[in-house]
């Protein structure tokens, strides 16, 4: 089991139910993307955070490692954003010219690559607070009252399952490859992935099939049917909710947030 699926299953938000925390993390998530204000990012980040430490008493190490994550990704996305090639006559805050050219970094394009950076950063957390308090299961139950078509959801669920059948492999075809000292050496261990990477495809066909068939021999006709524990909603958690949505929406209108 991933850690964070087992960080779902037990957590002091465990209970709560999981409508409350799906609309939570997707209206603020909405609120994220339809405005353009670096304030509501940062009361995102600092709200989910809460949320994740605080509430649900995730370890502060495992959320911080999973913050970093998209970091990388969105620092290296930025960049192209932030740094320009045009002429002398651009509001340079620092340039290098290259000739008749120059390459730097404007004022628009900073604002507008902190602007991406913030905006989807806050949306990752958001994404991070319903995955850390919210199995799968459950995400999936919410997803069927929304009437999400069942064919959708029943992908997610076959993909989710699979996630783990690709790691069980690929780690024992690992650990079999380790003790016949499959990376000794660089070339060995090339040699050894590539190994891996056929044999994983291979043997998580054969899995995915003889899955199949056992659904089939069980009765399976395009729906699966899991035990869903009952949830009562909360008048409390239901106002806190709808206060601090509209909080944020205040802090996006004080601080000159744009639509869009």
């Amino acid at each position: 089991m991933l850690n964070i699926d087992q960080l779902a299953y037990a957590n002091r938000l465990r209970y709560v139910h999981p409508v409350e925390k799906f609309i939570f993390s997707i209206v603020t998530m909405g609120l994220c993307l339809a405005f353009t204000s670096i304030h509501l990012y940062a009361a995102v980040v600092v709200l989910m955070g809460f949320g994740v430490l605080a509430l649900a008493r995730i370890p502060w190490q495992v959320y911080l490692r999973l913050m970093l994550l998209p970091v990388g990704f969105l620092f290296i996305g930025v960049l192209t954003v932030i740094i320009s090639v045009g002429g002398t006559g651009y509001d340079w805050i620092y340039r290098w010219d290259l000739g008749p050219l120059s390459l730097g970094i404007r004022h628009t394009d900073l604002v507008l690559g902190l602007n991406i950076f913030g905006k989807a950063l806050a949306a990752v957390s958001c994404l991070y607070f319903l995955s850390l308090t919210t199995p799968m299961v459950e995400m999936i139950s919410v997803l069927k009252r929304l009437r999400v078509p069942a064919l959708f959801i029943e992908l997610m669920g076959l993909v989710y399952r699979f996630i783990f059948v690709l790691m069980e492999t690929a780690q024992k075809i690992h650990t079999s490859q380790s003790s016949r000292c499959g990376y000794a050496t660089l070339a060995i261990s090339y040699r050894s992935t590539s190994q891996l990477i056929s044999s994983l495809f291979a043997k998580s066909f054969q899995r995915s099939a003889m899955l199949f068939t056992a659904l089939t021999a069980r009765g399976y006709t395009g729906d699966l049917q899991v035990l869903e524990p009952e949830f009562n909603y909360s008048k409390r958690n239901i106002g806190m909710i709808v206060l601090i949505e509209l909080g944020l929406l205040f802090t996006a209108l004080m601080f000159g947030g744009s639509v869009l």
